[in-house]
């Protein structure tokens, strides 16, 4: 546990070095604030529920940015080699790296918090989907963390790493779409339903925390995160 715990400390630290978490931060803020109150007030609705809606778009940019670097940096730096020679397990520093992301995502999401207590001053919100939305958010953006730490350990490049898990991320957005699941035999329709985050996301920012909902997170963050180990152990090979 001190090992994580070290590892942790590092890796978040290391966020905060550099001015680019910053701006990545402040685009982030930027972005998600403008578009949500640039028709908020027209709409005179207190609610979050085009905010929250607008998140995982928001991720699809955002969350690759964040985790591009973490594993790619290290090959890049030739430090690769001597973490996996250190007194340390893979998965001690997989664990390590993903829960400082987690972290950082966590900040993100806390400075955000001045727009339900905007919604607060302006009118009178229901808590519920908003406490229900910002989890939805957080295990959307915990799983898609742990996609892209995977991807960040398959390649030196930070840009390639950035694509990858773009696209990779778009396809679980997508796959549980009406314009998708219109497309495809009715047989399948269930399976893409499932894999696809939309539903998942959807049934967590209504407020609704299904089991199948946690256990569809609980198991895409696991899987990811195996692979991660596994992509780690391959350098020793």
């Amino acid at each position: 546990m001190s090992v994580i715990f070290a590892i942790l400390k590092r890796e978040f630290k290391s966020y905060f070095v550099s001015p680019v978490p910053y701006v990545l931060i402040t685009i982030f803020l930027i972005v998600s604030n403008w578009l949500f109150f640039n028709t908020y007030f027209m709409a005179k609705e207190a609610s979050m529920r085009v905010y929250i809606g607008q998140m995982p778009w928001i991720f699809l940019f955002f969350i690759p940015a964040v985790t591009m670097r973490v594993w790619s940096e290290e090959k890049k730096l030739g430090t690769m080699e001597l973490l996996v020679t250190l007194p340390v397990k893979d998965f001690e520093l997989v664990i390590g790296k993903f829960l400082a992301c987690f972290f950082f995502l966590a900040v993100c999401l806390a400075l955000t918090l001045t727009v339900p207590f905007t919604i607060a001053y302006t009118g009178a919100p229901d808590w519920g989907p908003i406490i229900g939305g910002y989890l939805g958010v957080l295990f959307m953006g915990t799983a898609l963390i742990a996609l892209g730490l995977f991807i960040s350990s398959l390649t030196e490049n930070q840009i390639v790493a950035f694509i990858l898990s773009l696209l990779v991320a778009f396809v679980f957005l997508i796959i549980g779409e009406n314009l998708v699941l219109y497309a495809i035999p009715d047989f399948f329709v269930p399976i893409f339903e499932y894999l696809g985050f939309g539903s998942h996301f959807m049934s967590i920012t209504r407020g609704v925390i299904d089991s199948r909902d946690l256990v569809y997170y609980a198991s895409f963050i696991l899987f990811f995160l195996f692979l991660n180990v596994k992509s780690v152990e391959s350098r020793k090979w």
